[in-house]
Parts: C-alpha cells; sequence; structure tokens
C-alpha cells in the first residue's frame, strides 16, 4: 500500500494460507481471504504480504514444516528491515490458515524474548483459523472446541499475548480439532514437525507428551486404536468430506464474532485501525 510517509504508524506483516501465494515464478502472490482484512486501512499503514512455498494443510504432507519455516523466516526480514528503518513504527503481524501457524509461532518466539525485534514493539497479532490455536488463547467470537490440529503451542505467546487475538469458526477442523481426536492430533503433530529444527527438540518432546498422556488417560493404546479401526476411518472420512464442503475453513468473511454480527475480518481490520 502506497503511504507518503516513509514511516507508517502500523506496519502489517501478512502470511496468507496454503495455496494463497507461491514462491514459483509462474504463479503470482495473492493476498487471500487477509485482503478482506487489510484493503481499506487508512493510509497510515502499511502492509506487506509474506510470499512463501504455502504448500500443504497442517496434516496432509511432509512439506508442511518446511513451507511454514519459509513463512516465518521471511516474516522476521521483513519486521527486522522495519523496525530498523523506522524504530517509532508499531508492527502488527497477521496470518490465516498456514499463515495464522507461522505467524502465531513467530509471534510466540517475540514474545518469549527470542524474537528479531523486541516484544513491545509488537502492536497486535491477529491469527486466523490458527492450527496451533490453544484454548487459552483469546478468542474473539463463538467458544469451540478442542484446539487447532497441531497442538497449542508450549509456553503460549509470552509478553505479546494481550495484543494477540485468535479468530476459529465453528466446525473449522484447522483451529478445532476435538481433545478426543488422536489421530487427528498425532497427525497435525507429525506435519509440525516434518522439518525439525534442532535447537527446538526439547519442545517437540513437550508437545508429544501432552499427546501421550492425554491417550494414556482414556485407555491408553487401545483407546488409540480404536480410533484406527475400519470404521472409525469411514467416519472419519465422512467427517472430512462433509467438512470441506461446509466452508468453514473459507468463511471468515462472514462468520459473525460479535453481537451486532460483525465478520472476522472486518473485526480484524477495525482493531488494526484502531491500533493505528
Amino acid at each position: 500500500m502506497a503511504n507518503a510517509d516513509p514511516c507508517p504508524s502500523l506496519y502489517v506483516v501478512a502470511i496468507p494460507g496454503t495455496w494463497e501465494t507461491s514462491t514459483k515464478d509462474n504463479v503470482r502472490p495473492t493476498p487471500g481471504l487477509l485482503s478482506a482484512v487489510t484493503n481499506g486501512l487508512p493510509s497510515s499503514i502499511r502492509t506487506d504480504y509474506v510470499t512463501y512455498a504455502a504448500t500443504a494443510f497442517p496434516w496432509e504432507s511432509e512439506v508442511y514444516g518446511r513451507s511454514k519455516a519459509q513463512a516465518v523466516s521471511n516474516a522476521k526480514g521483513m519486521l527486522s528491515s522495519m523496525s530498523q528503518q523506522c524504530p517509532d513504527t508499531k508492527l502488527s503481524i497477521i496470518g490465516y490458515s498456514q499463515g495464522a501457524d507461522a505467524a502465531g509461532d513467530l509471534a510466540a518466539e517475540i514474545g518469549t524474548g527470542l524474537g528479531v525485534v523486541p516484544a513491545d514493539k509488537i502492536a497486535a497479532v491477529g491469527l486466523v483459523s490458527d492450527p496451533r490455536r490453544s484454548p487459552t488463547d483469546a478468542l474473539v467470537g463463538p467458544a469451540v472446541a478442542g484446539s487447532g490440529a497441531g497442538g497449542p503451542r508450549i509456553g503460549g505467546f509470552g509478553w505479546v499475548s494481550q495484543n494477540t487475538r485468535t479468530f476459529c469458526a465453528y466446525g473449522d477442523l484447522y483451529c478445532s480439532t476435538p481433545k478426543e481426536d488422536f489421530v487427528t492430533r498425532l497427525a497435525g503433530f507429525l506435519a509440525q514437525t516434518s522439518d525439525p529444527t534442532p535447537t527446538l527438540f526439547g519442545r517437540y518432546q513437550q508437545e508429544a507428551l501432552a499427546i501421550w498422556n492425554d491417550i494414556l488417560a482414556v485407555g491408553g493404546v487401545p483407546a488409540l486404536m480404536a480410533q484406527l479401526d475400519e470404521q472409525s476411518n469411514e467416519k472419519r472420512i465422512d467427517e472430512l468430506e462433509q467438512f470441506y464442503k461446509s466452508q468453514a475453513h473459507q468463511d471468515y468473511t462472514r462468520y459473525a464474532v460479535d453481537g451486532s454480527g460483525t465478520p472476522a475480518t472486518t473485526w480484524l481490520r477495525n482493531w488494526l485501525r484502531d491500533i493505528a
């Protein structure tokens, strides 16, 4: 977005979802769903979109971890560059789907003192359909079941928690996987660790242990195996088909999050405008 002032009041780094952007030469990146958030923001706010591979969904491929890591790395560079050029500019990170996964991980790094900018520089974090949503995250909208398919972030958002908002539509399995759905949770964990970072092995162990403890609490391996029999697999396939047909994952431009019927994307746009 063009801005006469070289230093905006608020700088928004937006990370699109799976297949909404790409690093391929023959694929033109698009803002995707987040355009409903960033279109119409005042000229004092600058928005830049992150380009990354954007391949695969949280439980669908071994390349997911690598794709998300690329998004985090590229977003880090953008935040660092703006912080150096315009030290008084407030910073914001927003993301949708896989982009929310990356944005949330980056916010968690910054919030725990491990990021490329100080935590007090982050004025807003907006996560739409975050595959790592935790039940303790600040949810805007009606309550939903469980956590994200990739499991909650160990340690949360630290010092940026008070400036972080998450949005999850009822029926969106990416951000609302039932606690007792161990097959999906394990698949999500394997996707998250598909391109492991050696320095994070301790965190991976904690996340795996959390799933295992939940399995033990309901009967251990027999409870897990019961979710892998033919009948359960057929039921899971039916549920996934219904989910994809429901468009719950793409419905955030219409999904009301308050008593006035404000859609999630509009609420997030208004929030960014007010913060700037």
